[in-house]
């Protein structure tokens, strides 16, 4: 089995380092995409607490008015 030449393990790097350059890419998308999600997670996660905090002071409403009515 020969010994991989000077120019196969150049060509290898450059492989490499290619692809290091991609997966590099790729997290930063991914990492931009995860900090929009969690934004809007966190969006998401504050109009549920209104229409809950809503929804209650409806039911107390509700409760007042049947107990003075």
């Amino acid at each position: 089995m020969s010994e991989p030449t000077l120019k196969q393990l150049e060509h290898k790097v450059e492989t490499l380092i290619e692809l290091y350059q991609q997966l590099e890419q790729e997290n930063r998308l991914l990492k931009a995409e995860r900090a929009a999600w969690q934004g809007e997670r966190a969006k998401l996660v504050k109009q549920n607490e209104l229409a809950r905090d809503r929804v209650e002071a409806m039911i107390e409403r509700l409760k007042t008015m049947e107990q003075s009515g």
